[in-house]
């Protein structure tokens, strides 16, 4: 198996007893999750997602992936948070960082609409020059602020390159039924793919919403779909002792009541970085509400172990680390140099995999020692069904400890009070009297 997770590093924190007190309401929590009787139910669609996907959607995700592939030099995907942020992990945790910049025979995959910045966006559209350019715009309601203003830019963009035959590289993933963009894909005739109703954004990777932009960079989408009905499999009943999604979800409550209020996510592969990104969305929107939650923070180690880790292992103790540890050989070795300048003959021959793993016993048994207790993942391969096990895995296991801790995992209230403030700044029409109550509180400020 390519994922074995691990609490050895936490016997003198946690013990049996510590688990004893807490796995009852475990078990209430997973059983509010497995009758779907618990806050949220109506988005519950994921936990089966893996076993009763539709395969003819995943048919025409198939098809329409290869006929971006053969459209176009560059796929501009369209989206926010959850439309985003899982195919953006998925791709970088299977093709690497680079993924652009390796030889292939897919097109150059670029995110935008995660944002406002105006140079962002600039440098993405001189990156587009010359090139032949298809756009996956992926948006429930087709009104989000950030992506509906970059699909004003890549439309108007495409109409003015390829005429009428733009509809034909405009591919929409949005409601079934509802909304600005199911509306614009019908009149105009966008090949559209659906978002389910009963999935929540953040756990939405498994769906058309992460599947597209994933199929178009060359990967296995089915593979990624049985890796997480293994995972389903897998973390299916079971206790807290017995079932290590229970047992993380137990930990981090733990935690959490002891006074750990972060929970820091640490990688030893860059290429999990975008990985992270999505799981600090799935906890931060999942578990922060009404108050509580463990504030999710990532590092990518070695890099961060000289930026942060001085605070990491001296600092105030406000957290505790989950570790995921990828350990895989790929034939890069330390070469020997008669000069021996940097002293590092010692490690002539060594893998750096070997020297990396090394580093990641260290880095843990010194967290350890400085009291900053730590939970361990290890991956040994990274393929379509790897990444569909870890998202199956953190999904059910944050649904299990949202529950746990007494919020409801599958809504997301605070979202919404910025983008009302940005709309009364922006003189959106209903938001007047809002305006000049923010007016005045500015001017005060001045």
């Amino acid at each position: 198996m390519a994922f074995k997770f691990s609490d050895k590093y936490l016997k003198n924190v946690i013990t049996e007893n510590d688990l004893d007190g807490i796995a009852g309401e475990i078990a209430s929590a997973a059983k509010m999750l497995d009758e779907k009787s618990g806050k949220g139910a109506d988005f519950l669609g994921w936990t089966d997602l893996p076993v009763n996907y539709n395969r003819k959607e995943a048919e025409r995700i198939d098809k329409a992936a290869e006929k971006i592939c053969n459209m176009c030099d560059v796929l501009i995907v369209i989206g926010i948070g959850g439309s985003y942020l899982g195919a953006r992990a998925a791709i970088e945790f299977v093709k690497g960082n680079y993924y652009n910049e390796s030889k292939k025979s897919t097109p150059n995959i670029y995110f935008v609409g995660n944002d406002i910045s105006s140079s962002h966006l600039s440098a993405i559209l001189e990156i587009c020059e010359g090139k032949d350019i298809c756009v996956n715009v992926i948006s429930k309601s087709g009104t989000t602020t950030e992506p509906a203003i970059a699909f004003r830019i890549f439309r108007d963009l495409l109409y003015k390159k390829y005429g009428e035959s733009a509809k034909d590289r405009i591919f929409v993933t949005t409601d079934k039924v509802r909304g600005a963009l199911r509306g614009e894909a019908d009149a105009r005739g966008y090949e559209s793919f659906i978002i389910p109703d009963d999935v929540g954004g953040r756990f939405s990777v498994l769906t058309a919403v992460g599947l597209l932009p994933i199929a178009a960079a060359g990967i296995n989408i089915t593979e990624m779909l049985e890796g997480a009905a293994a995972a389903r499999k897998d973390f299916a009943g079971g206790d807290v002792y017995t079932n290590d999604c229970y047992k993380y979800a137990a930990i981090r409550n733990i935690m959490s009541r002891r006074g750990r209020k972060i929970e820091l996510l640490a990688v030893n592969d860059p290429a999990l970085t975008m990985t992270c990104e999505w799981w600090k969305q799935l906890f931060g929107e999942s578990e922060g509400k009404d108050g509580k939650g463990l504030y999710p923070a990532s590092v990518t180690y070695t890099t961060d172990l000289h930026s942060l880790g001085q605070f990491v292992q001296d600092g105030t103790k406000l957290m505790f680390e989950t570790v995921i540890n990828v350990d895989i050989e790929d034939g890069a070795t330390i070469p020997y140099d008669e000069q021996n300048a940097d002293g590092l003959n010692f490690l002539a021959g060594k893998s750096l995999n070997f020297v990396n793993q090394k580093a990641h016993l260290g880095t843990v048994l010194a967290h350890t020692d400085g009291d900053v207790p730590n939970l361990s993942i290890t991956l040994t391969s990274k393929s379509a069904f790897d990444f569909g096990y870890l998202v199956y895995f953190f999904e059910k296991a944050v649904a299990v400890s949202g529950y746990t801790l007494g919020v409801n995992p599958f809504d997301q209230p605070g979202v919404e009070y910025y983008k009302k403030n940005m709309f009364a700044l922006l003189n959106k029409p209903g938001y007047s009297e809002s305006k000049a109550e923010l007016d005045k509180r500015l001017s005060e400020l001045a």
